[in-house]
């Protein structure tokens, strides 16, 4: 499969930040010596990255710590990824714009915008959405990666429709290994 797909900097970069907040810095960087990631160590990417080099992350860690440590970190990563969409990529106005609407109406007017960009997370994946009574992200993910990558999309999409459709969100998250891929179903109460 090709590595030429290419997806945004802060899925390695808030992974890392969100390691080093839950292990403490010295630790972080021994564990990414241990798992052959030495690299990142005070050399993290600034622009868009092959995807085999997030999942390969992914994977590594979960190997090593487990996926419920790894999953914990992928939420936390997800969130940050999240905080700094809104600082840096989602424009202000939109956002405010948002936070005027009702819940569903913002939802589908997010998510419809999200859909435009998604290759910047999804890379080789596919991202959809539907609108349903109970509506539904799915994330497929066909880079060879591990089901605890699911928790990282989690993170992302909870802290964004919190922060920009219903403060009460609530997502359950249903990730499942598929043949080759991992289909990231995210069922959300709005």
């Amino acid at each position: 499969m090709s590595t030429s797909f290419r997806i945004g900097p802060n899925s390695i970069i808030q992974t890392v930040a969100a390691l080093e907040a839950s292990f403490g810095k010295a630790q972080a960087e021994e564990l990414l010596k241990k798992i052959g990631h030495s690299h990142l160590i005070g050399n993290l990417p600034s622009e868009m990255v092959e995807e085999s080099k997030f999942h390969a992350l992914v994977t590594a860690l979960d190997t090593e710590i487990g996926s419920q440590k790894t999953g914990a970190i992928l939420e936390e990563s997800g969130s940050r990824t999240a905080q700094y969409l809104l600082r840096v990529r989602i424009p202000g106005l939109f956002q405010k714009f948002l936070k005027l609407l009702p819940a569903r109406p913002a939802f589908n007017l997010f998510l419809f915008a999200i859909s435009k960009n998604a290759w910047t997370f999804a890379g080789s994946g596919d991202f959809s959405y539907t609108n349903a009574k109970k509506p539904t992200i799915t994330v497929v993910v066909t880079h060879p990666s591990v089901p605890v990558v699911g928790s990282f999309y989690l993170g992302t999409f909870t802290y964004l429709l919190e922060q920009l459709v219903n403060p009460a969100v609530k997502i359950r998250a249903d990730v499942r290994q598929e043949g080759e891929s991992i289909t990231c179903r995210y069922t959300c109460s709005i």
